[in-house]
């Protein structure tokens, strides 16, 4: 029913407020008025053919409708897109998207991550992916390339998909302390969705010292330097990721480098540049 979602979201009246801004990736929270700040995690993924975390292509009578529907859903949001006072990217990644499919400029700023406060004990000999287990992650290579190549690796969250195979072990959902915990003790973070908007969890890898092996695409070349604060590899594949890790093996990295480098995208840069533009804005 996601074509009632236009009609009710825009019968709110913000007309009283000075400035609004806006959290979205969707196509209705934007387009609130000329002084309006929209700070935009990505245009609809589904609404433009980018891998979203449930594959609803492979049910046909759902294809076909989404297909008809989606149609004038992008109408709909291209039409709010250019009712945006400012737009504001959370990565140069999805400031490409805002040019391409809404024709607007945007200022790029990184989202704040709260860095953890790592216990600096020995780190262990491990591979850690932490992240919401569904579609488009790549868990299902990481499982086979683990199988593969030999190497431990460790899941943080319900993944129904797992099974139980050497190698691998799943800890189901973690609190913030219990993630840190695991960040910090880890060989290296797993960063594998294809094209990640942005991606939080392997800067807060960073923060821990912890170097990351990410998929050279989307938001991810953003943020990893490689062969700094980690590696990037091309081939996605199982080969490709085992063959990442026999590089990533070979090189040395500076937990106390990775930890400064993380000072970037830090909670404080981003009220700075926030508030900055707001008080220009408004």
């Amino acid at each position: 029913m996601r074509f009632f979602i236009p009609w009710i979201w825009g019968s709110f009246d913000l007309s009283e407020f000075d400035l609004v801004i806006t959290s979205a990736s969707w196509y209705v929270t934007k387009g609130l008025g000329k002084k309006e700040i929209c700070y935009c995690h990505t245009p609809p993924r589904w609404l433009y053919g980018y891998e979203t975390s449930i594959d609803w292509k492979k049910y046909w009578p759902v294809r076909i409708y989404a297909t008809i529907v989606g149609h004038f859903l992008r109408m709909y949001d291209f039409s709010q897109a250019q009712k945006v006072g400012v737009f504001v990217a959370n990565s140069k990644n999805v400031a490409e998207r805002i040019k391409k499919f809404y024709r607007r400029k945007s200022v790029v700023i990184y989202p704040p991550v709260s860095p953890p406060t790592p216990s600096y004990s020995k780190r262990g000999d491990y591979y850690l992916i932490v992240s919401r287990l569904v579609g488009g992650k790549g868990i299902e290579m990481a499982i086979a390339a683990a199988k593969k190549y030999g190497f431990k690796l460790k899941i943080a969250g319900e993944f129904a998909g797992l099974k139980k195979l050497a190698g691998v072990e799943s800890v189901g959902r973690v609190n913030e302390k219990e993630k840190t915990k695991l960040m910090a003790g880890a060989r290296g973070f797993l960063a594998l969705a294809r094209d990640e908007d942005f991606g939080m969890t392997l800067v807060e890898a960073m923060a821990c010292g912890t170097p990351v092996i990410g998929f050279n695409g989307g938001g991810y070349r953003e943020s990893v330097i490689d062969g700094k604060t980690g590696i990037l590899f091309d081939d996605y594949s199982v080969d490709g990721l085992g063959k990442a890790i026999e590089r990533f093996e070979k090189l040395k990295f500076d937990a106390g480098v990775l930890r400064k480098y993380a000072e970037k995208f830090s909670k404080d840069n981003f009220k700075k540049q926030m508030l900055k533009l707001a008080n220009k804005y408004a």
